[in-house]
């Protein structure tokens, strides 16, 4: 495998990627989303019904953010867009661990901690301190609630036509530490097989569409993507 041999890499990461950094995951037995119902703190209703509480509680995870690092994983995907230019990662994660580690080609499909959306106009705030129910935009007049700009269950996830535009021209699809449990991403997989791109999982564990894949790497992402971006590029 060298970089001669694909020049449009697509490349999707889920919850694995940064667990290894020591986020907690959505899927995470000891973690955070244990003492909230996914109702009470990942919906619309849940944010009208008690702003503060989802506010504190994606207050909470934010404050997480600066005592964790990118680790190798993370830094050979922007290692990898450095060298291949037409390398698009498409994140499930709504921390800032690929922005850190110096990837730019970066698609948030859940959104992003570190901001926050005018409940009208969806106008993007960067927030710098912790949000709260009384948290007002200043894109209008009178001012409107900004809400975390995470994408909630019943919401579409952004950036979605980009992400379509760059699966149909790919050659490479590469999905790391993904479940493979929530769609739209799940089925990326299918689009990228569908343009003739060659597929790689990289995991630690069997996923929901292991088979899907013509080729897989099991392990660490810290381990494995490093070793795999070394392969590519020769």
């Amino acid at each position: 495998m060298s970089q001669g041999h694909y020049s449009r890499i697509v490349v999707l990461t889920g919850a694995g990627i940064s667990a290894e950094s020591g986020i907690k995951t959505f899927r995470d037995n000891g973690g955070l989303w244990e003492q909230h119902r996914l109702e009470d703190v990942a919906t619309p209703e849940a944010f009208l019904r008690d702003p503060a509480l989802v506010q504190r509680f994606y207050n909470e995870r934010r404050a997480q953010l600066p005592e964790v690092s990118p680790n190798a994983a993370h830094l050979a995907l922007a290692e990898l867009e450095k060298a291949v230019g037409a390398t698009l990662v498409i994140t499930q994660n709504i921390d800032d661990l690929h922005e850190r580690a110096g990837s730019h080609h970066l698609v948030h499909m859940h959104g992003e901690l570190s901001k926050a959306r005018c409940v009208k106009t969806g106008q993007l705030f960067r927030v710098t301190e912790p949000l709260d129910e009384h948290s007002l935009c200043t894109c209008c007049v009178p001012a409107n609630a900004l809400r975390p700009h995470v994408v909630w269950f019943g919401e579409m996830p952004l950036g979605l036509d980009r992400i379509f535009h760059a699966l149909a021209q790919c050659d490479l699809f590469i999905a790391i530490g993904t479940s493979g449990q929530v769609y739209p991403a799940a089925g990326f997989v299918d689009e990228a097989l569908s343009q003739g791109a060659h597929c790689i999982e990289v995991n630690a564990d069997h996923s929901e569409i292991s088979h899907k894949f013509q080729e897989h790497r099991r392990g660490p992402a810290s381990v494995e993507v490093p070793k795999l971006v070394k392969e590519l590029l020769g």
